[in-house]
């Protein structure tokens, strides 16, 4: 019963620090409720007993993307004021294509459809569960097409994100490295005699 009402307590949390985060103004703001809704969902982790998953949440998302995104942020300044001014207008599509999305993972995600009720949990398991291996080799057996496939999407858009950004410009300077290599000393340094001067008598 105490194990619900945390459960539920978070979850509340957890809620709560996700709509914040579309809904506030500041971009800062919106990065800080997500860390918050990051860690909530590493203490929910830790409730259903995946520490791994608990601590790689926070060392990744936490620790470095979430960093980068307050870098980020907090250096290019954006002017928020153009941003929301769509935001009523497209309020109704995307609160449509939110219940949509949750229809479809309520009908997906679900113990029948993933074989859930088949896996022991770490409680009813032996003293010396790991759910780091449990969850490895899972993930390279029964969903590793799946895993793959992750990684290719993943691998696209690096290269979309790649090809975005390098965009030709005229003013930039470019090196050839192949021409630095084969510079000379000779070619860089020019030794000239000079004659010395004389002191005046």
């Amino acid at each position: 019963m105490t194990e619900q009402i945390i459960f539920y307590l978070f979850a509340a949390i957890l809620v709560g620090a996700a709509l914040m985060v579309i809904t506030v103004r500041n971009p800062v703001h919106a990065a800080l409720f997500l860390v918050l809704a990051f860690f909530t969902s590493a203490a929910v982790w830790l409730l259903l007993e995946a520490e791994f998953l608990a601590i790689t949440l926070v060392l990744v998302y936490v620790g470095a993307v979430m960093v980068l995104f307050l870098f980020v942020v907090m250096m290019l300044d954006i002017n928020i004021a153009p941003l929301r001014e769509g935001f009523a207008r497209y309020l109704p599509i995307g609160g449509l294509v939110a219940v949509i999305i949750a229809v479809e993972m309520g009908v997906m995600v679900g113990p029948r459809h993933f074989g859930l009720e088949q896996v022991a949990s770490p409680a009813d398991a032996a003293a010396d569960y790991s759910n780091t291996q449990a969850l490895g080799r899972v993930l390279y057996t029964t969903y590793a097409y799946s895993f793959e496939i992750a990684a290719a999407i993943l691998l696209v858009a690096i290269i979309a994100a790649i090809a975005l950004t390098m965009r030709k410009r005229p003013q930039t300077k470019y090196q050839d490295p192949a021409q630095q290599i084969q510079v000379k000393s000779a070619d860089r340094v020019r030794i000239v005699k000079m004659a010395s001067e004389k002191k005046s008598g």
